[in-house]
């Protein structure tokens, strides 16, 4: 007797190609040949621990290292997955990947997996998700249908996921000082002094529509008592805007004018002045 749930149940391919048999022999031995090797060349802690710290040093990687984003009007801060590669790369013998297992164009989604692998101890961090085809707009929810887009969709969304996978392998401590040395190197600003930091960051963001006032409304002090800690964070600021990870209306947003300030500004007058005087013109 049939099982009537069998035919709800998604079809295993009945054949192979040479192509995709090819490929999954290769990815087994690939497997195989990375645990060898983890093996035979375990990492070394301090090599590991002392690249990590020089790459921290760099300006170019401090400057991509956090994010920052709003969520239900706060905004939302923390390491990003330039740092996490960075990381994996130093700490040695790790896998990390997005794969795409399933795009479903009827329903408009696609199934993905996130994964880190610290091949040598064994210690592996994965999810499964599913993103839709959409974009976010001002409009509302627009559908993707371009493979383009919908390629640039899935790896943002996945990106995420592939930074929590990397930091679940990693040892915490190492994450935290590398974190620790990128706000440093921020905070140093390469070198240069911090009222040319400073002057550059008004005049980035005066590019973009946003004036010293609103710079200053936003830190919560004249642009003369900033700190470096304040150009820090207003260089991840910019930086979070330019990558689309924030708008700039999120993060500077037009001041609101209540009832009471309408209430307690002085009355405009609402009559014209008697300019026209009584009885003809001489």
């Amino acid at each position: 007797m049939n099982n009537p749930v069998e035919q709800y149940m998604p079809k295993a391919p009945a054949r192979i190609g040479q192509g995709t048999a090819v490929e999954q022999s290769r990815a087994v031995a690939e497997v195989q040949a990375a645990i060898i090797v983890a093996q035979q060349c375990p990492r070394n802690i301090q090599a590991a621990v002392a690249e990590m710290r020089q790459s921290c040093k760099q300006q170019f990687l401090a400057e991509r290292a956090f994010y920052r984003y709003s969520r239900g009007g706060s905004a939302v801060t923390g390491a990003s997955v330039h740092l996490a590669r960075e990381l994996a790369r130093c700490w040695g013998n790790i896998q990390y990947g997005l794969v795409e297992m399933r795009r479903d164009d009827e329903y408009g989604q696609s199934e993905m997996q996130a994964f880190a692998w610290d091949v040598e101890k064994n210690s592996r961090n994965s999810s499964t998700f599913i993103v839709p085809h959409r974009r976010d707009t001002k409009d509302g929810a627009k559908q993707l249908t371009d493979m383009r887009d919908i390629y640039e969709s899935n790896a943002n969304n996945g990106a995420r996921r592939v930074r929590e996978a990397i930091f679940a392998i990693l040892p915490p401590w190492f994450v935290e000082e590398a974190k620790a040395l990128c706000t440093q190197t921020l905070k140093n600003g390469g070198g240069r002094p911090l009222a040319q930091r400073i002057a550059d960051a008004i005049r980035a963001f005066d590019g973009i529509g946003i004036s010293v006032d609103q710079l200053e409304q936003k830190l919560g002090r004249p642009s003369e008592k900033w700190t470096e800690h304040d150009a820090a964070q207003l260089h991840v600021v910019f930086q979070s805007i330019q990558r689309g990870e924030v708008r700039a209306d999120e993060e500077f947003p037009a001041p609101r004018v209540t009832a009471e300030e309408i209430a307690a500004a002085p009355q405009q007058a609402t009559e014209w002045p008697q300019v026209a005087r009584a009885g003809g013109a001489e």
